[in-house]
């Protein structure tokens, strides 16, 4: 166990709303080892952000709240710190870069002083010390004229220099674990691709570990290490990234996957998006909540939630089509993109 960073169990969050309450994680366990990527996949309201905006102390509370679970960083519980405690974690112990940097930086202070910011609180480092520190980073995440830069604020920057003042923000003390929730959100398709390789860049020379959060599975491709696929606040499959890419078993992830677009030239058919709605998680479902969507679906699926299956060495799919008296169907099968 030596090797894992982070080691969640059984997280549990909901939230109170005037309509009721919103079970927004339902079980989660995933664990990510030393100096890997661990992407959280899945659409919109699926969980993955509130996911480990919780482990982080970082959703209102109330209205949020965790009810049940574990959160263990190299081995010490953090769920469940006071705000003080969780202080001397957060940008520090683990780094973290927002889905939209405009309005994670403070408008009213320059770039420079918000990387050193972190630095005198964490590392005691006088302001001289620290701007000059913050000027490293800048350039050290290719920010062009890195002296000038810090002595601007975040109105004159363009998003991409913007999102890499952010990942400057969480890598100023070193640390062990970077979550980037969306890191290349609104960001056009070359920016994306300069983003995502300074992350992996980055990952490397700090010898860090990473969880990504996205609904790209073209982002998952190039970063990713393993995967854990979400759906409706639970893990619907989890495994090695190839093994999801090219030997998906839970329904859901193959529907993710088809929808995805290929660049061969030599394939050509239309999209096809999954039908239907997630479930209301105001009142989540008692079987699977993939139920109502999926194309392959059993009576046993409506009322009784799927075990955890092993499909290959360390491949786990929540369906209860991997039982193994579950009936034979014919998969789809998927045509990886050229690269």
């Amino acid at each position: 166990m030596s090797d894992i960073i982070l080691e969640v169990k059984d997280l549990n969050v909901e939230f109170d709303t005037y309509g009721g309450i919103v079970k927004a994680v339902r079980g989660v366990d995933f664990s990510v080892k030393k100096g890997k990527t661990l992407a959280i996949v899945g659409e919109s309201g699926c969980g993955k952000s509130v996911t480990v905006q919780s482990i982080m102390g970082l959703i209102p509370m109330p209205p949020g709240r965790v009810t049940k679970g574990s959160a263990k960083l190299k081995g010490k519980e953090i769920l469940g710190l006071s705000t003080k405690e969780l202080n001397e974690i957060r940008g520090k112990e683990v780094g973290m870069i927002f889905q939209d940097a405009m309005s994670s930086l403070n408008p009213t202070m320059k770039i420079g002083d918000q990387i050193a910011e972190t630095l005198k609180v964490h590392r005691g480092m006088s302001h001289g010390e620290a701007i000059k520190k913050a000027i490293e980073l800048l350039a050290k995440t290719r920010i062009p004229e890195p002296e000038r830069r810090a002595n601007q604020y975040p109105f004159e920057f363009s998003g991409g220099m913007l999102q890499r003042s952010m990942i400057s923000v969480a890598l100023a003390c070193s640390p062990t674990l970077l979550i980037a929730d969306e890191p290349t959100t609104a960001l056009d398709v070359t920016i994306q691709m300069q983003i995502l390789e300074l992350i992996k860049d980055l990952q490397k020379t700090e010898q860090m570990s990473l969880i990504i959060i996205t609904h790209d599975l073209g982002v998952v491709a190039q970063v990713a290490d393993e995967v854990a696929v979400m759906y409706a606040g639970k893990i619907a499959e989890t495994g090695p990234v190839d093994n999801i890419f090219y030997e998906a078993s839970h329904p859901y992830t193959e529907g993710l996957r088809m929808a995805m677009p290929q660049n061969d030239e030599h394939v050509h058919k239309r999209l096809r998006p999954i039908e239907g709605s997630p479930p209301d998680l105001f009142s989540p479902p008692k079987g699977c909540g993939y139920f109502a969507r999926c194309p392959y679906a059993m009576k046993i699926c409506e009322k009784n939630d799927p075990l955890k299956f092993l499909v290959k060495p360390n491949h786990y799919s929540f369906c209860w089509l991997s039982h193994e008296q579950a009936p034979k169907v014919k998969r789809e099968i998927f045509v990886p993109r050229s690269q």
